[in-house]
């Protein structure tokens, strides 16, 4: 059993991993201020998740392990939210995303 949750968690780590991995390209890479939210809230939400994932894994049931799963549940609802604000806060300050077209402008909500 305990060589099966190894490579599960391992296999966790490694996609976790992988999606950091991708999120810091995707930040390099990407034109504008609302697709860069996106490839930033990928890395908190999806990455940071899988790499908990692993270490609840890791830990049992410990203490350590519930501590790592209210992390884990801060992250999932904290990090969302907090990519929506400020993207929000971006559009109502004028930031126009740099792929729409010259004639129509981003509504205001």
């Amino acid at each position: 059993m305990s060589a099966f949750v190894d490579v599960v968690s391992w296999t966790l780590f490694a996609a976790g991993g992988a999606f950091c991995v991708i999120g810091a390209i995707g930040l390099i890479r990407m034109p504008d201020f609302y697709t860069r939210a996106h490839a930033a809230s990928v890395i908190e939400t999806l990455g940071a998740g899988l790499v908990l994932l692993g270490l609840l894994l890791q830990a049992g049931w410990t203490l350590p392990a519930v501590k790592l799963l209210m992390l884990g549940l801060l992250m999932f609802f904290a990090n969302p939210t907090a990519t929506h604000a400020l993207t929000r806060a971006a559009l109502l300050r004028g930031v126009t995303p740099l792929l729409a077209d010259e004639g129509e402008s981003p509504s205001k909500p």
